[in-house]
């Protein structure tokens, strides 16, 4: 049996203090991402106009500009109980650009997980605490897409369209380009360049507020929908009031464009011209 003493002169105030003071600095240590080593790098180059996509599960998922034509990703791999080596990064070169898939571990008697551009593949975990946490370098010209359950989805100052989904986690985005984005528990903040597009772009989710900044020229037709929660706007929109709980706006802002869809059930809706910030 191991055992220890503690002398008598040693005032029990100052033992205590030197302890939180060696746990504080340990954390500290622990957590500095200056000192993180990835996991997984990868670098390479993707042609303008494909996709740099990126499937998560358990984390966070980081995008930021490339300083020149090279893409890179880094993956920071974390666990309590698990093996972080279960969880490996798998790489698919395609037409459409590079997709990068964390692949957990299928569970006993369910579908095999699958890693697959776009939409496709499946993914099932089930007793793996496995955190993957993604860095991404995109390009100028290069379009992004993310998805992850549970962590947040970053993308800023990005240059081409972007596409962004979580289950529980608030995804923040601003581009020069298109953006669309929905999650169920966490907010929604978005800066979208383009002021002109064709087709649908939607920004969804129930538990959180939606924001969403366009340049002042921006040319669209608007829904806006939220149960709990006000709706403003700085483009001439109409919002109605429903009943004792549940608002709406829509409208048509300029000439021509697409389609906005902004969705939440509890939360707010702002919608923003982008000079005004």
């Amino acid at each position: 049996m191991f055992t220890s003493r503690i002398s008598s002169n040693v005032p029990v105030a100052l033992l205590a203090l030197v302890g939180l003071l060696t746990i504080a600095l340990g954390s500290a240590r622990a957590h500095d991402p200056a000192s993180d080593q990835a996991d997984f790098e990868w670098s390479g180059k993707i042609a303008a106009g494909r996709t740099l996509e990126i499937h998560g599960v358990n984390g966070s998922i980081s995008a930021v500009p490339a300083e020149g034509d090279v893409a890179s990703v880094q993956v920071f791999k974390s666990a309590r109980r698990s093996d972080p080596e279960s969880v490996p990064i798998k790489v698919i070169k395609h037409d459409g650009g590079v997709t990068f898939c964390a692949v957990y571990p299928t569970p006993r008697g369910e579908k095999p997980n699958q890693c697959l551009p776009g939409g496709g593949g499946h993914m099932q975990v089930r007793n793996n605490d496995v955190e993957a946490r993604f860095v991404v370098q995109v390009p100028a010209g290069v379009d992004f897409a993310a998805r992850t359950v549970n962590g947040a989805v970053s993308a800023t100052d990005l240059d081409g369209a972007v596409k962004a989904s979580s289950v529980n986690g608030r995804i923040e985005i601003s581009t020069a380009g298109l953006a669309r984005a929905s999650t169920v528990n966490g907010a929604i903040r978005a800066r979208i360049g383009s002021s002109d597009w064709q087709g649908a772009t939607e920004f969804h989710t129930v538990n959180g507020r939606v924001s969403v900044d366009l340049p002042h020229d921006a040319a669209f037709t608007v829904n806006a929908k939220t149960v709990h929660g006000r709706i403003s706007s700085d483009f001439p929109i109409s919002i109605h009031k429903k009943g004792w709980v549940g608002r709406s706006a829509h409208g048509h802002v300029g000439e021509g464009g697409g389609r906005l869809s902004l969705k939440t059930v509890n939360g707010a809706i702002r919608l923003r011209r982008a000079d005004h910030i």
